[in-house]
């Protein structure tokens, strides 16, 4: 496993970036790449298998998305990953709606939370994931509304596919306060969905 990079090196780029240095953006993504791939990969492994996106595709948006962020106010390294993780789950929520124009209707498809590696499952073998994860992000939305740490807990686990002690890494919270919050968030979804499809 590649050793991360210094979580001071990359918060003081973050309030330099935050600051205006020109450049930082720059300096910053060579530091933070693997990581950033690391979570592209776990938000792709939900997608479907064609998907236009590859983990390089899906940074290379993000670092769009993240010229944009000159208002950002960057409290620390976990800041930057959870908001990196919520604009690669917009990039892929924008690609499944385009992809669904003018599908509407169809089957309905089971999703499914799993403890052990959140993931998502379809009743038919290769059903349209578009379908499940345009779901799952308006539950989602509904569920940050109502608590947003759940929602982030969420965000990360089932879409960023990471695993609960880095979840808790990266919201700096313990692993016993994610597994809980995760319990307490899949219930509340599964209920949200099971309501949803009825």
């Amino acid at each position: 496993m590649t050793p991360h990079p210094s979580s001071a090196d990359v918060t003081a780029l973050l309030v330099e970036w935050a600051g205006g240095q020109g450049g930082t953006l720059d300096r910053l993504l060579p530091l933070v790449y693997a990581e950033l791939r690391r979570l592209a990969g776990g938000h792709l492994r939900r997608e479907r298998r064609d998907h236009t996106l590859q983990p390089t595709a899906l940074i290379n948006e993000l670092y769009l998305q993240l010229v944009r962020q000159h208002a950002a106010t960057w409290q620390n390294r976990a800041h930057f990953f959870a908001l990196a993780s919520r604009l690669m789950r917009r990039i892929l929520v924008d690609h499944a709606r385009a992809r669904q124009a003018g599908k509407r209707g169809g089957g309905a498809t089971a999703i499914v939370l799993d403890e052990d590696a959140a993931a998502v499952s379809s009743s038919s073998a290769e059903a349209d994931r578009s379908l499940e994860v345009l779901a799952v992000d308006e539950a989602l939305s509904r569920l940050t509304a109502l608590d947003a740490e759940q929602g982030r807990i969420v965000e990360l686990r089932f879409f960023a596919g990471l695993s609960v002690e880095e979840t808790a890494h990266v919201l700096d919270r313990s692993p016993r306060t994610v597994k809980r919050e995760w319990r307490l968030a899949k219930a509340w979804l599964h209920r949200e969905l099971g309501s949803a499809r009825s």
